[in-house]
């Protein structure tokens, strides 16, 4: 089994800067066991289980690349975008019900149509039972996701005194979507996904 002190740091590498210290002993724990679980089964998972694989824990515990660690990374920055606009679920609700949703960047429509993709894909592993073809579209959705994050503003910022000038409603809700379906594809692969780290 997996050490406490490769969690540890795993957990803490995860946690970087400010974000980690806020997190009580309680919920450190609960990064510590989704990190270890998370990591251990989707190595397990993201082979193609008619192939060998080797067990390694430092490839399994790398932050980097199609890892566990990475995704639940992923998916604690793009559920804090919200939390740090200051904007509920509700009001996104709100927003899409009352204006819809407009994507015109590359990045956001290229976004968009990956995230449609999810029940062609769910329909593929059903009929193969094979989830490696699940963890490949979720590691490509996070790099996919952070294109866009990397071209997009979510939330604009003055540069002198940090206030938020302006928050984008659409590329919000593209962020919400994205972390429900990353959230889907963990409650499949048996993954404990994580709103802060």
């Amino acid at each position: 089994m997996i050490s406490g002190f490769q969690v540890a740091r795993q957990a803490r590498a995860l946690m970087g800067g400010e974000e980690g210290k806020e997190l009580s002993p309680e919920d450190l724990e609960k990064v510590k066991e989704s990190v270890a679980y998370g990591c251990i089964k989707y190595a397990d998972l993201c082979h193609n289980r008619t192939h060998d694989y080797v067990f390694s824990f430092d490839k399994m515990l790398d932050d980097r690349g199609n890892t566990a660690a990475y995704l639940l990374y992923t998916n604690t920055r793009i559920r804090s975008i919200a939390r740090n606009a200051g904007v509920s679920p509700e009001a996104l609700s709100s927003h899409v019900k009352e204006h819809g949703i407009q994507l015109s960047h590359p990045a956001e429509l290229k976004l968009a149509k990956f995230i449609l993709r999810m029940p062609e894909v769910l329909s593929r592993v059903v009929s193969d039972l094979l989830l490696h073809t699940l963890c490949d579209y979720l590691y490509e959705l996070t790099t996919t996701f952070t294109e866009f994050y990397d071209q997009c503003y979510c939330i604009e910022k003055d540069k002198a005194t940090g206030q938020i000038v302006k928050v984008n409603m659409d590329r919000l809700l593209l962020c919400e979507a994205t972390a429900q379906v990353i959230a889907t594809c963990f409650h499949i692969l048996g993954i404990e996904p994580l709103d802060k780290m």
